[in-house]
């Protein structure tokens, strides 16, 4: 249930400071603001006021070196100077949530960008929430229609299910989160862009998701432009409006867009405030980081947060350390292939290399031994495809192969799909029965024993 303003009010009451903390910036270093010391902890929002633009940066305290508290700003540094006053605002983070964010877009902060004028709030959550009671949260039992036909026959999604898309540049994962906002049966879609270029923000919201998606999705959006510590905050934002709708009884979906970036938001943040780097250059503090986010996701008594995180592979290496880190923790992932996309194949999913660990928990025993039974004939084809382009393959000589050959056109009929084509999951079984049984007939004709021959 919603947390009421006065209950809000209660729980703030040990987080607030009996007066204000103020103190001076001593030096700017790289990102870096260094102050005197200021009893405040981390994540902390302060106001720096400077002498210079006359105006106050909203900054948050990063860490601590020796007699100095250092803070990065969340706006244009330009204008701060040593001697500038700064003065705490508050030490926990929320965001103002309700219904009538339907249809908004949020920078960063949580605060609208849209021009609409401010958001009408019924409640504040916090920004960085505890994820659910492991011993208390539901297990996954329902299926989440996603009208992506690919992804509902061999990957078929649970609600409240956590999964991960994994990808290189320019595979078409952004028209595939465009899909899954417009036509995945969920009340709400709630979308973080993270690090993003200025116009692919525009282009999402009017080509990808278009006002179909928009009129029931949240935007919460960060551009590369914006400091670190926006680019980190943002998805948390997103998760906690998403949590939000899940405690009002619905079943959300979560679309995050990219890991990588925030996670290299994070990165710049650890190694200015003198991290060590651990793998890569990212710092022990970005592993950290993933499950805080991730596992806020998923059922509760109430609803469900269905979430997909979009990782960005550096050089098509899905072993990089994020890839490998996102691995673990989600309940899936989902691989686009640059090989398929140079094929024209959209999407670009490579069936093969992805996996939902909840599939064979939520789908019915005849319609997962249909599913395994497409993908192992594809799994038979690619193996060979080399040899059937060639031409070097003489068809008999391998049964297997050649009824893989037969239901292909089938199979590919399933995993092509247009992104203004939406597939209920019901029509995508019964597609995926129909191929599994065309397999099964050719594996018996083939079996069949010849005629004999007349005699002579």
């Amino acid at each position: 249930m919603s947390v009421s303003m006065f209950e809000y009010k209660r729980r703030r009451l040990p987080n607030i400071l009996p007066a204000k903390v103020a103190g001076r910036v001593r030096r700017v270093t790289g990102l870096i603001v260094e102050t005197t010391p200021l009893p405040l902890p981390v994540g902390s929002l302060c106001h720096i006021h400077s002498r210079l633009s006359r105006q106050a940066v909203e900054s948050e305290v990063v860490g601590f070196r020796e007699n100095a508290t250092l803070m990065m700003p969340l706006g244009e540094m330009r204008g701060i100077g040593p001697g500038d006053r700064v003065e705490s605002s508050t030490t926990e983070q929320m965001v103002a949530v309700g219904e009538h964010l339907l249809g908004r877009v949020l920078d960063g902060m949580g605060r609208p960008m849209d021009g609409k004028g401010p958001v009408v709030a019924t409640a504040n959550y916090p920004i960085y929430a505890d994820p659910p009671d492991p011993v208390k949260r539901p297990r996954i039992s329902e299926i989440l229609s996603t009208g992506v036909r690919c992804l509902d026959a061999f990957m078929t999604v649970g609600k409240g299910q956590r999964i991960g898309i994994m990808a290189g540049t320019g595979v078409g994962k952004s028209v595939l989160l465009g899909m899954l906002a417009r036509y995945t049966e969920s009340q709400v879609s709630v979308i973080s862009l993270v690090g993003e270029r200025g116009r692919e923000v525009r282009d999402f919201i009017d080509r990808d998701l278009g006002p179909e998606g928009m009129a029931r999705s949240v935007v919460v959006i960060a551009t590369s432009d914006q400091p670190a510590p926006v680019r980190v905050k943002a998805p948390f934002v997103a998760t906690a409006i998403a949590e939000y709708f899940r405690d009002q009884g619905a079943d959300v979906t979560l679309l995050m867009d990219t890991v990588t970036r925030m996670a290299m938001a994070q990165r710049d943040i650890g190694g200015s405030v003198g991290e060590v780097a651990a793998a890569k250059g990212y710092t022990p503090s970005t592993f950290a980081l993933l499950p805080r986010l991730m596992e806020r996701a998923g059922r509760s008594p109430d609803g469900s947060i269905t979430g997909f995180y979009t990782v960005l592979v550096e050089g098509d290496d899905m072993n990089e350390p994020i890839s490998d880190a996102v691995r673990g923790i989600l309940d899936g992932h989902i691989v686009l292939s640059r090989r398929l996309a140079h094929r024209n194949h959209y999407p670009a999913i490579d069936v093969l290399e992805s996996i939902s660990r909840v599939q064979s928990e939520i789908v019915p025993n005849d319609q997962l031994q249909a599913a395994r039974r497409l993908r192992q004939c594809l799994a038979v084809f690619r193996d060979k495809e080399e040899l059937i382009s060639i031409g070097a393959y003489v068809p008999g000589a391998d049964p297997e192969l050649d009824k893989a050959r037969n239901v292909m056109p089938d199979i590919e009929a399933i995993l092509l799909q247009d992104m203004a084509e939406r597939t209920s999951f019901d029509d995508t079984m019964k597609l995926v029965l129909a191929a599994a049984e065309k397999s099964k007939q050719e594996v018996q004709a083939q079996k069949r024993p010849p005629p004999p021959q007349p005699r002579r």
